[in-house]
């Protein structure tokens, strides 16, 4: 075994051994069912700390030949998979993590350099019986080998973008990376298999299409694999009941990436969570922001901040728990190349910061956790009105719990004057103008926001979790010249809403109303369900 050529099965043993592992070899046979075909080109891109790495060091583990595995995946779920015997332990494979080289150099013609010095001695230590044309010649040496052994290559990469993200203004760096990576992999038969992890999908040039034979699979578009892009809701709910922990907060703090898979027998939905979070809260025995800490927020603050037309008031409906409409098509994978919001927001995907809808076309703030990141970069930023809003939400649900009807219309109407961009030109403006102003009930309720009907505006209701079954529910309606008793009223004909009917406790029923004279009034009434 060599340092990139089959470099064995430690680090994968290292998660095996790991307090928590899940499961995630069934990915193998997706993959498999890849090799050696014309969809060997595989692209996965997902954000930090969503398993890609690991994912790496499964695939090498399992098809490298420089040792026997099988005790390894026996008691996991690849092995009982069809193809689990044909691949186990068949292949030489190649391993490396981009981000290595790059680190070790100072040029793009420095890293290939290395990396192709360092792997090229890996192949000649091990086949000293092949004889060489040219040692020198990277993709010769490869050629050379597979000639003599008939055993071709697996070649996994990993951080491959990272030279997009550390070079980000050298288009000429970039692209001389895309040619080397086509030439050392498209067309070449000693290639079965390779796979590739980053954060961003393939770089877009216009008619520059270096990597073309690659499948992507990405936060947008994850195709048969989004059920390994992090840990789905079955997975999670497992370890809260092993930890003794409530799968009701993790969903609150950690779930909403969610990812389709389509296929024949029509689609399939996964609810998605941070792996790094998860694991995180289930050894700490406590939810809180892990995902966050391994990146500051300055990283976010860079992209909403950017002086797009529209940007601003999409982030502040997000924050405010609402979804955007956007177009992923025109975002050329990087992280320079802006042409409207639509742009960023899409990157934002890719990094995480947001989730993307891809039968709405809609993204949104996954989760609590993110959510305090955005707060966290806008507290930083000349967006005062807005975390003024953040801060006085707190006041406000007390206010709300108090049934303080004149304190409530009030924190409303300051909230409303505050983010003057939110102005009451659609049926979605005043939901996130109430949804901004009780910006904290995230802390103890999981929020839903109803569809409009068209014969006003939707309906708010706050559904306190287990962990704070002290509080009330909270079912708003909201009006629009009209009178807030005519909201409550309605609630009462409406017999409440679906997501209450199992719900059991005391309920405060909130009508709220905007007047044409440009004020909030409110009356809240409580019952016991």
């Amino acid at each position: 075994m060599g340092s990139y050529l089959n470099p064995g099965s430690e680090r994968f043993q290292t998660g095996l051994r790991s307090k928590i592992y899940v499961d995630k070899t069934l990915l193998i046979a997706r993959v498999n069912e890849c090799v050696r075909t014309e969809q060997k080109f595989i692209c996965v891109s997902r954000p930090r700390r969503f398993g890609k790495s690991m994912a790496a060091d499964m695939l090498s583990a399992y098809y490298g030949c420089g040792e026997d595995t099988s005790a390894l995946f026996e008691n996991l779920k690849i092995a009982s998979a069809e193809s689990y015997r044909k691949h186990l332990n068949k292949y030489d494979v190649i391993k490396i993590n981009m981000q290595v080289f790059l680190s070790a150099t100072d040029s793009v013609d420095a890293m290939l350099a290395r990396l192709k010095k360092f792997i090229i001695y890996d192949l000649l230590d091990a086949n000293e019986d092949v004889r060489f044309r040219d040692e020198e010649d990277f993709s010769q040496v490869m050629m050379d080998v597979y000639a003599v052994t008939k055993r071709p290559f697996v070649v996994l990469i990993d951080e491959w973008d990272c030279l997009f993200r550390e070079y980000a203004h050298d288009t000429a760096a970039q692209k001389k990376y895309l040619d080397f990576l086509r030439a050392w992999l498209k067309d070449q038969d000693y290639v079965a298999l390779a796979y590739m992890t980053g954060i961003l999908p393939i770089k877009k040039y216009g008619t520059h299409s270096a990597l073309n034979m690659f499948m992507e699979y990405s936060m947008t578009d994850p195709g048969n694999l989004a059920e390994f892009f992090g840990f789905t809701e079955d997975e999670v709910r497992s370890l809260c009941e092993t930890y003794r922990m409530s799968f009701e907060e993790a969903q609150a703090w950690y779930d909403g990436y969610e990812l389709v898979t389509h296929s024949m027998d029509g689609d399939t939905h996964y609810a998605m969570y941070s792996p790094k979070s998860v694991v995180e809260s289930m050894l700490r025995h406590k939810f809180g922001t892990y995902w966050n800490q391994t990146e500051t927020y300055e990283a976010l603050k860079v992209y909403i901040q950017m002086n797009l037309d529209g940007l601003k008031d999409a982030v502040v409906r997000m924050v405010a728990g609402g979804c955007v409409e956007i177009n992923t098509g025109t975002f050329t994978n990087d992280m320079t190349t802006f042409a409207s919001k639509d742009d960023v927001l899409t990157l934002l995907v890719h990094l995480g910061y947001l989730t993307y809808d891809s039968e709405r076309c809609t993204v949104s703030i996954p989760n609590r956790e993110v959510a305090q990141e955005y707060v966290n970069a806008i507290s930083t930023m000349d967006w005062g009105e807005v975390i003024r809003s953040v801060e006085a939400s707190r006041r406000l649900l007390q206010s709300l719990w108090d049934m303080d009807n004149d304190a409530v219309a009030k924190g409303i109407d300051r909230a409303h004057e505050e983010i003057s961009i939110l102005q009451y030109n659609d049926e979605n403006s005043l939901s996130c103008t109430i949804n901004l102003a009780f910006y904290f009930a995230k802390e103890y309720y999981t929020i839903i926001r109803e569809l409009p009907t068209g014969k006003g505006f939707a309906d708010i209701c706050l559904i306190p979790r287990r962990l704070h079954a002290d509080k009330p529910a909270v079912v708003i309606e909201l009006k629009k010249d009209k009178n807030a008793q005519g909201a409550i009223d309605q609630i009462k004909r409406k017999h409440y809403v679906k997501a209450l009917e199992d719900y059991r406790g005391n309920l405060l029923l909130v009508g709220v109303n905007y007047g044409k004279d440009k004020k909030h009034t409110c009356v809240i009434e409580k019952m016991v369900v």
